[in-house]
């Protein structure tokens, strides 16, 4: 099926081709139109579209010189090789093109990134002036043409108000990046505002620059002042205890291990690495995952010993379901430090849950666990997290207790771990410790809506405030919009208050938002019922009975149900 399914793609990419380009390019492509060659394109563009890019490059590579004739030809295979990491074939490519006068924007930008590197700036800057040899850019083309050709520019400059004055003329669209570029400029002329600009800037609350504390402390670590240095992180971690940079700089700190080589604001290569990186986490917020890495190779390129580059990276592939490798770049990155180390087996484990290869999974992260000699209370609570989530809910319970046992209520943890446990005690049908957890969890902060969801269901379920759950699903449901857990919980609510035809709207909304879910399918169906139009509730235990999902208690109520229908003893 799947090979069926990929031959009919094909088709309608060659379909598509001929369509648009038509026969009058024909005798301008004649080593194209040969089988072998057509096949060779199509399938590497369909690889492509399916961000298989080693494929892709396989195919494309047979048909050299086709860019000569196919200008696409180009950019799929640039496309190809930076996202492959072939930076050093995308180099001789690019000055293949530049002979044949057939550059483009990435090819001028991958000449010129190799002079940056290389420390040859003039050369650099010859090339990223040509970016807009077409006049034709892009909103993202024409934001990397300015910064690139400023800190070109910059780099001959010995006046920082010069060097500011350059980025006056940014659209204001662009502000953040302005500010940070500006941050940039006083770090590499080491301002004596650097610190207010930095100050300034992390002032904004609208935006999550939660990364550039980093950037922060590292300037004042440069300069020898570790105390500084500590004190700008304590800060930002009561702010974002869980971040990976700021965690890791920590304990690097405390260790006196020198940690300051992964960025210098000095060096423009590295940050151009920095303006790219921001460039592909923009993408890869909008799911435009292939590009978010072609910008992330470029950054690791210029500046390799930044951990945070290759996480994004590492994420972006297990979205684009390369999990393989993003499992390859999660084992580089356990070896940046204790942080990344527990990071990345995480998300190996949770990697290889996706490969189905569940037992294997648990004794991966277990493994990894045991062998910590003294570890965090976060990792403490992750690996309960993980253990819940992989329902062994007597073993993640003892863990959060040890977490609950050593933090106090204002704790950052406090509020998750009470909702853990509380989870965990209710699958284990301990439902009065269950009940006091999640009111603890409540009464820290009210307005957690997954929390108010889980405890009013669980009151629902067990035939109690029914009211009062009501009124606690109608505020969770407000708190989050759209999500089908809530929406289902708030119908089955007013099913149990025999509110029917409301609970049937409700219910008829949560499936579509989990269409695959047994439990919801079987509370429309009983929603169903309850409005006599039985031919359709029938309908929908039948196909709760063929969900693979549907355990077989449910299996044998819906079996009980479609013979007999629904009886006020199976409510």
């Amino acid at each position: 099926m799947k090979n069926l399914k990929a031959q009919f793609k094909l088709i309608i990419y060659i379909i598509i081709f001929f369509s648009t380009h038509g026969i009058l390019q024909a005798k301008n492509l004649d080593k194209f139109q040969k089988a072998d060659k057509l096949s060779n394109y199509f399938s590497g563009i369909m690889s492509i579209s399916n961000n298989d890019f080693e494929n892709s490059y396989r195919f494309l590579k047979k048909l050299n010189g086709l860019e000569d004739d196919h200008y696409q030809y180009i950019n799929s295979f640039q496309q190809s090789l930076i996202s492959l990491d072939k930076i050093n074939e995308a180099l001789k490519y690019s000055k293949t093109l530049e002979r044949k006068n057939l550059d483009n924007f990435e090819s001028n930008l991958i000449i010129g990134i190799y002079y940056l590197k290389n420390d040859n700036i003039p050369k650099a800057k010859e090339y990223f002036t040509k970016l807009n040899k077409n006049k034709n850019l892009n909103l993202l083309q024409e934001l990397l043409y300015k910064t690139l050709n400023n800190w070109s520019n910059i780099s001959e400059i010995k006046d920082i108000r010069i060097a500011i004055s350059l980025m006056e003329n940014f659209p204001k669209r662009f502000k953040n990046i302005k500010k940070i570029q500006n941050l940039f400029i006083h770090c590499r002329y080491d301002s004596a505002d650097t610190g207010k600009v930095f100050k300034d800037l992390l002032t904004d609350t609208s935006t999550d620059l939660s990364r550039y504390y980093f950037f922060y402390s590292n300037y004042f670590l440069k300069k020898g002042n570790k105390l500084e240095a500590k004190k700008i992180l304590n800060t930002a971690l009561k702010k974002y205890p869980r971040n990976l940079l700021l965690n890791q700089l920590k304990i690097d700190i405390d260790l006196n291990k020198d940690f300051t080589d992964q960025f210098n604001c000095k060096n423009i290569a590295e940050v151009i690495g920095e303006i790219f990186y921001i460039t592909a986490n923009a993408l890869s917020a909008t799911n435009n995952y292939s590009a978010s890495n072609f910008y992330l190779n470029l950054a690791n390129y210029l500046n390799p010993r930044f951990a945070s580059f290759q996480t994004l990276h590492a994420e972006n592939l297990f979205n684009i379901q390369k999990l393989s490798q993003s499992k390859k770049i999660y084992k580089q990155i356990k070896k940046k430090g204790s942080i990344y180390d527990w990071h990345a087996s995480k998300k190996i484990a949770f990697i290889l849950e996706k490969e189905n290869k569940n037992k294997e999974s648990l004794k991966y992260l277990s493994d990894v666990f045991k062998k910590i000699s003294n570890p965090t209370i976060n990792k403490t609570y992750d690996f309960a997290e993980f253990l819940k989530r992989n329902e062994k809910f007597k073993e993640s319970i003892m863990y959060y207790s040890e977490v609950l046992n050593k933090i106090s209520r204002d704790h950052h943890l406090y509020t998750k771990a009470t909702f853990g446990r509380g989870i965990a005690y209710e699958r284990t049908d301990q439902w009065e410790k269950s009940e006091v957890d999640l009111l603890n969890s409540l009464s820290v902060l009210p307005n957690q809506p997954y929390v108010m969801n889980y405890l009013a269901y669980s009151w629902v379920e067990k035939g109690l405030n029914i009211s009062k759950s009501l009124e606690m699903l109608e505020k969770a449901n407000n708190l989050k919009k759209e999500d089908g857990y809530i929406i289902d919980s708030l119908g089955w609510a007013m099913f149990k208050l025999k509110k029917y035809e409301e609970a049937k709207k409700y219910l008829e909304l949560a499936v579509i938002f989990m269409p695959s879910d047994p439990v919801v399918n079987d509370h429309f169906g009983d929603a169903l019922w309850m409005n006599k139009n039985t031919l359709q509730a029938r309908y929908y235990w039948n196909y709760v009975l063929n969900l693979k999902e549907t355990d077989q208690k449910l299996k044998n109520t819906v079996k009980d149900k479609l013979i007999f229908g629904l009886k006020i003893k199976s409510l």
